[in-house]
């Protein structure tokens, strides 16, 4: 059976859900808009205000931290990390994408909880800016998404 915000794509009813977001201050201006992007596809979804617990972390590689200490609490249905990591010139961008990106995965396993990584992973700023607010809507339908899917599959 399906509800008004189940299509093909899942069931993206929030109602009732609980959500966690961190967010990476480091390149502010864009995390900033992935967050923006992320409250308001989740208000659309359904998902209550009150529900959603929305922190500040320094950087990218403080973000899995900050949801395994989320994730521990057992008090959300799942979780998104929003930050952005711009290329520089040396091997840094690799160490931080590669390593905040396995973070949130590890989250994840760990505690079969749903993590919608938005961490943005770009070339440029011009890329970080074209690329953030259809992320962080992203971001939101897949932690409804997964949530439901999870709580159907358990």
């Amino acid at each position: 059976m399906q509800n008004a915000n189940q299509g093909s794509s899942g069931n993206l009813d929030g109602e009732g859900l609980v959500i966690g977001i961190v967010q990476a201050r480091f390149n502010a201006d864009i995390t900033d808009t992935l967050a923006d992007a992320c409250l308001a596809e989740l208000a659309t979804l359904g998902v209550a205000a009150k529900h959603i617990t929305h922190v500040t972390v320094p950087g990218a590689l403080e973000i899995p931290v900050a949801l395994k200490a989320m994730a521990d609490s057992e008090d959300f249905d799942a979780l998104i990390a929003l930050g952005c990591i711009i290329r520089g010139e040396t091997y840094h961008f690799e160490l931080v994408a590669n390593e905040s990106g396995a973070g949130v995965t590890r989250v994840s396993l760990d505690h079969q909880l749903p993590v919608a990584n938005a961490i943005l992973t770009v070339e440029n700023l011009d890329q970080a800016v074209a690329r953030a607010r259809d992320k962080g809507r992203d971001a939101a339908r897949v932690a409804v998404e997964m949530a439901n899917l999870l709580d159907e599959l358990t």
